[in-house]
């Protein structure tokens, strides 16, 4: 993740000779209130972000019956946007308002290099879960990922984010300017090619076009599917139910990729603009720009757990326990029994549910009945 940088201040790709010449002036200067509200956007972000994903891991983790191959991808894909969202997210704000580094080349590095690995495993996550998703319906009868595949499919995928992401690791530096510190990418030059422009243009493609145009035939494969099944009369009634539930999963997912799609797009336009049109980028009101294009990034971490909430009964129900506005003994049964029954067994348990309460009235009226 590229930070904010003046090019008019100096150009530290000719070394230091010829930075000795910078002036070190910031023209990056906001007045405070308008460093206020967007302290105020950024910190909005890590809040949601951090807490919203930490339930969501609890709720996959902390229920047996929640541990599917595709949450599995969610818990690495939640582990991944709070990471980001924890780690860099008030550090870029930091470096966007005062264009001065403070937290040294070591953090330098790390805020370069780590933010490229969490996309590239948050998006790789998602095109994971589209193709099991594929799998699942266009293929029924193949068997499925196991437990130990899934969990190797998720270490190969941190091990290539993070081969992606070593040269803005590699050639990350800090510069000490007459009177601020920088933190920069200091690609090297060749005359026969432009490094950080193939660079920029290979990330843009592998950690956005690419598994974007994976998804977009995965599921136009599975809603085609889908939607164009006959559904069966009474008699099949399962067979109903679960091509409902599967539609509520892909329903989710395509508005988890499209959000993610929708919130990265100007990011990514913004960093190939700036390689190919640098004098663009020049400008006093640039910074602004950076600003809103980097909170609408940086938000997408946000926007998951809210739409697990709103769109799925089981993260619906962990959510409600979590935050204790449902009673910890129904949300139990709403998290291992309910949202793994098909909805025509669901009477049963809400039978059940109210004879228990029928008995615990009863006990708690006689007593000495039930003795």
């Amino acid at each position: 993740m590229d930070p904010l940088f003046n090019a008019s201040d100096c150009d530290l790709s000719n070394g230091t000779e010829a930075s000795m010449n910078c002036s070190g002036w910031n023209q990056f200067v906001q007045p405070p209130w308008q460093i206020a509200l967007w302290a105020t956007a950024y910190c909005g972000i890590v809040s949601v972000s951090v807490v919203g994903n930490a339930v969501v891991i609890w709720i996959i983790l902390a229920h047996r019956r929640m541990r599917t191959v595709t949450n599995y991808f969610l818990v690495n894909l939640a582990f991944a946007e709070a990471s980001m969202s924890a780690f860099n997210t008030v550090i870029n704000f930091i470096y966007s308002v005062h264009n001065e580094w403070y937290f040294g080349s070591v953090y330098c590095r790390f805020h370069n290099f780590f933010p490229i690995a969490a996309i590239f495993a948050s998006i790789y996550s998602m095109t994971a879960i589209a193709l099991d998703r594929y799998m699942a319906i266009i293929y029924p009868l193949q068997q499925r990922l196991s437990s130990a595949q899934t969990r190797s499919v998720i270490f190969l995928m941190w091990i290539l984010a993070l081969l992606l992401a070593f040269p803005q690791y590699f050639y990350s530096s800090t510069f000490q300017l007459p009177a601020r510190t920088v933190c920069y990418i200091d690609w090297p030059e060749y005359e026969t090619v432009d490094l950080k422009r193939v660079y920029y243009v290979c990330v843009t493609l592998l950690i956005y076009v690419l598994p974007l145009i994976i998804m977009g035939w995965a599921y136009t494969a599975v809603g085609v599917t889908l939607w164009a099944s006959q559904i069966p009369g009474a008699s099949s009634q399962h067979y109903k139910v679960q091509l409902i539930a599967k539609r509520k999963v892909v329903k989710m997912m395509i508005v988890v990729v499209c959000t993610f799609a929708v919130c990265w797009l100007p990011y990514h336009v913004y960093f190939l603009l700036h390689q190919f049109f640098p004098d663009w980028f020049e400008q006093r009101y640039i910074q602004q720009v950076y600003m809103a294009v980097m909170w609408l990034a940086m938000s997408s971490t946000m926007y998951n757990p809210v739409i697990y909430y709103c769109l799925n009964s089981r993260f619906r129900a962990g959510f409600q326990q979590a935050f204790c506005c449902f009673p910890p003994i129904d949300a139990k049964d709403e998290l291992e029994l309910e949202l793994k029954t098909p909805r025509y067994l669901q009477t049963q348990l809400s039978s059940y549910r109210a004879s228990r309460m029928e008995t615990g009235v009863s006990t708690s009226i006689h007593p000495a009945a039930n003795e």
